[in-house]
């Protein structure tokens, strides 16, 4: 069956892409995808920074009782 992804089906990868989107588009779709990709980035630092930040038991918020309505 062979590699997936030989140079010659990078290239003919390639050639469709430019076909499909135009030499014009694709500067505009590697700067949008850039962008996307970086702030996927920058959110997932976010979220890694969160979890791997200590437990602070004096800023636990405690849960109230339920009140019961009549």
């Amino acid at each position: 069956m062979g590699d997936l992804f030989q140079p010659w089906h990078l290239v003919l990868l390639a050639v469709l892409v430019i076909v499909l989107f135009g030499g014009k588009k694709l500067p505009e779709l590697g700067k949008g995808l850039g962008e996307g990709l970086r702030g996927f980035k920058e959110g997932m630092k976010g979220v890694t920074e969160e979890v791997n930040k200590p437990a602070d038991a004096s800023h636990a918020a405690t849960p109230k009782p339920e009140e019961s309505v009549k």
